[in-house]
């Protein structure tokens, strides 16, 4: 692959209102100008915004649930499943993110013939139907069913929808969008363990406590409905699999989603653990409930700044940056530190690191990507991410099984996993850029005919 400047003049930038002045039916005429030109993409206005404010609301309610996974598996281990070990409980957060993420595979290609409205719809359905299925479980098989399967189909859909259509509206500030779309994740990642944590210990009961939560997604889901919406027509095309496998042939397409399934590995171990790990190390039950909080509540920075920056520097140079210092924590600080403090520290440093990766993902995706295909190529990568998760949990409780609920061989396992993905960042760019430090990766209009190259230029 070469690398060059384009010589193609771009169009006269124009006001976000003018843009937004050209907007019918809730997109440009694709006939006006190549549909991946920056220009045609508003960056703003109120309908741009409005699918942040729909996106953050749908991560709030569906990653505000999973990340609470941890007050489950705490929970579970001492009630409805005491019979069952760590390593099998685990499973049920396997399958729920293998399904999140692995289910945009299908929903990609529905998102690209016909729109995010059908992805939404039956979304928000599955999701609260889930809930509400979970809240009268009590067997293990049921909690597979409602918690594993069910809100998960609800959540790939979600998931799929609102990042797809946000990549419609946003080109110059798709980093920054898509960081304040994610603190949805990170707030809901506060706030939904915490009144789990509280309302499972009052005399309401497991049933009431599932209900309340049910009842504030409701509420948030309900603006989903209005205002996920794309500036894209959909393309409907023939079902191929050819067009998930061709994006792989791209070398830096492969190592993105490589990566990220390698860190994805590692990445939310400490989520799921650091509770009971806690409480091994002899801290307090209700002080340790608050450390996935505080993950939670500095990842809402982790997705801010450095998306802030990553649109300055650089989207991939951020990534690397990023994912380096999270790896290097976990084995200089989570794997040597003991006791309450180390523990909050890195809790509070991870959590900035690991939301950074989250939140740079989906823009890398669409800067490597024709537009009109973003929900077929984002669901290839995150199959990728899905296999790597499907395997996360239980890999970490048979590491604990093995050192006799000590955590040693499982920390370990996380940090190496996530360097490891970030040297395939590393590679993906060197293959972009060489080792030009300066080099920050963008699209160029080559004419038309051409929806964009992408190249590197030193900036």
């Amino acid at each position: 692959m070469s690398f060059f400047k384009s010589t193609h003049e771009p169009a006269e930038p124009r006001s976000v209102d003018e843009q937004a002045d050209t907007i019918s039916n809730g997109y440009e005429s694709p006939s006006e100008k190549p549909v991946n030109d920056a220009s045609n993409f508003p960056d703003g206005g109120t309908k741009a915004w409005l699918n942040v404010v729909g996106g953050w609301c749908v991560f709030f309610s569906m990653f505000g649930w999973a990340n609470a996974f941890g007050v489950f598996q705490a929970y579970y281990q001492e009630n409805q499943l005491k019979d069952y070990s760590a390593f099998q409980i685990s499973w049920i957060s396997s399958i729920q993110t293998f399904i999140l993420f692995g289910g945009g595979i299908v929903a990609g290609k529905l998102y690209d013939n016909y729109g995010p409205k059908l992805l939404v719809y039956s979304g928000v359905f599955l999701h609260l139907f889930g809930m509400m299925m979970c809240s009268i479980s009590s067997q293990y098989y049921q909690f597979i069913l409602s918690q594993g399967v069910c809100t998960s189909i609800g959540d790939a859909a979600l998931f799929t929808a609102s990042l797809s259509t946000a990549s419609t509206w946003f080109h110059k500030k798709r980093a920054f969008a898509f960081g304040l779309l994610l603190t949805g994740t990170s707030i809901g990642g506060v706030v939904m363990p915490i009144c789990l944590e509280h309302l499972l210990s009052s005399s309401l009961g497991f049933g009431w406590a599932i209900r309340i939560c049910t009842f504030i997604n409701l509420a948030l889901l309900l603006v989903a409905l209005s205002t996920v919406t794309s500036r894209l027509p959909p393309t409907p095309k023939p079902v191929s699999v050819m067009d998930h496998l061709r994006p792989l042939k791209e070398p830096p397409f492969l190592m993105l989603s490589a990566g990220c399934a390698l860190f994805y590995l590692g990445m939310y171990l400490p989520f799921n653990y650091i509770i009971v790990q806690a409480e091994y190390e002899g801290m307090s039950a209700g002080l340790a409930g608050y450390l996935i909080p505080i993950l939670n509540g500095a990842s809402l920075f982790g997705r801010l700044l450095p998306g802030k920056a990553a649109d300055r520097l650089g989207r991939l140079n951020t990534m690397i940056a990023m994912c380096a210092f999270a790896g290097v924590i976990v084995l200089a600080l989570w794997l040597p530190g003991t006791g309450t403090a180390p523990l909050v520290v890195f809790s509070a440093l991870y959590g900035f690191a690991s939301g950074a990766f989250i939140s740079l993902i989906p823009p890398l995706t669409a800067q490597i990507s024709d537009i009109r295909e973003i929900g077929v190529r984002s669901g290839t990568l995150w199959l990728m991410v899905a296999v790597a998760a499907l395997v996360a949990s239980p890999i970490g409780g048979a590491l604990e099984a093995r050192d006799g609920g000590a955590f040693v061989g499982l920390q370990v396992f996380v940090g190496v996993a996530m360097l490891i993905g970030t040297g395939l960042f590393v590679v993906g760019r060197w293959a972009l850029a060489g080792w030009d430090l300066f080099a920050k990766l963008r699209r160029v209009n080559l004419g038309s005919d051409r929806s964009g190259d992408l190249c590197a230029v030193a900036e």
